[in-house]
Formats: C-alpha cells, structure tokens, sequence
C-alpha cells in the first residue's frame, strides 16, 4: 500500500512539474534560437521548418501568424535600452535607424497582444509614412498625450510591447550584432 502510495505521489508531483515547466515555456517563451540586439529580441527560425517545440507549442498558444524566413523577420521589445518594462504612462522615444529592408512597419501592443485602443485609431507606423531627418533617421514619441511630428498613443496603459518587422531583410539567422543589424534605440525619457 505504501509503495502505491508513493507511485502516484510520484506521478502527481511529475505531472504538476511537467505541466508547470510547459505552460511556462509557452507563455513566457524560451531562449532557443533568439537573437537579442539591444531591447529587441527575435526568433529567427520561429518561421521555418526547424522551429523547436517551445516555440512551436508558443506560436500555437498565441495563434499568431509568425512571418516566413523568406519574407523577413519580427524583433519585439518589452523593455527600454536600460532593461525598464516599456510603461504607457512615460514618454518613450524610439530613435535612430532600421536595418536594411523593403518594408517595415512599428506596431504598438497591449500586454495580451492585442492593438492599444485610442481615439486616433493610430497603432502604427510604416517606413512609408515616418517622417525622417535629412540623414535618414527617424524618432517616434510613444506616449498617452500627443507629441509633434512621429506619434504612437498609449492610452496610458501599464504596459506595452513594441513589434519591429522587417520585410525582405538579409536579417536572420546568420545576423549576430548591432553590426550586422543597426537596430532602433528605445529610451524613457519622463514618467509623471
């Protein structure tokens, strides 16, 4: 009775365990075949065929539709360049230059994935649309009241998360640093 008893403790401890260490790989992601350059991180391979299961059972949990390695690749940011949760009450400022690619767009996202709600119904921009310096880079004010020139609005949410792609971009997976992919800075610059 008490080796029985033992066996499906056992059993129960290692279900809980199993189930636990899934549901957080899946939520929280894993760090198999990321490529982290600043604040911003990428699965490269996320949309191939040697995606691994994590990632796999991640994309399935989320339902999201991960972009081809022939069609270019997304960086997200959660973070500024100073590792602080990108927070919808301060004032952000994304700024610089992009890696090399046809297209690329800058979506605004709510902690569950979904557009940040607002009046403007504003949750991106484009690099056809952005205004840029005469050397080419470009700044974007992510903030909850407006700001002049390239404005993202928060709605004043707690937390966000930025979602970079790049379309027909060498981006990949050979790209190891900023060297090979000069990405944006993402700097806090006043919380009320």
């Amino acid at each position: 009775m008490r080796l029985l008893f033992s066996t499906l403790l056992a059993l129960c401890i290692a279900a809980v365990v199993g189930v636990g260490a899934t549901w957080m790989a899946t939520t929280r992601g894993t760090e198999f075949g990321t490529l982290t350059i600043g604040a911003w991180t990428a699965r490269p391979k996320i949309g191939t065929a040697d995606i691994d299961p994590y990632s796999r059972a991640t994309v399935i949990r989320n339902g999201e539709l991960p972009i081809g390695t022939g069609d270019g690749i997304a960086f997200t940011a959660r973070r500024d360049d100073r590792k602080r949760p990108l927070d919808g009450r301060c004032d952000v400022v994304v700024s610089g230059v992009t890696p090399p690619a046809r297209f690329w767009t800058l979506t605004l996202y709510d902690s569950k994935g979904h557009l940040v709600a607002n009046s403007l119904q504003r949750y991106s921009f484009t690099s056809q649309e952005i205004v840029r310096s005469a050397d080419g880079s470009f700044e974007i004010h992510i903030a909850s009241r407006s700001r002049a020139g390239n404005w993202l609005p928060t709605g004043g949410i707690e937390r966000y998360t930025l979602m970079l792609r790049l379309y027909d971009t060498p981006v990949g997976v050979a790209t190891r640093s900023s060297r090979d992919a000069p990405m944006p800075a993402i700097a806090t610059v006043g919380c009320p």
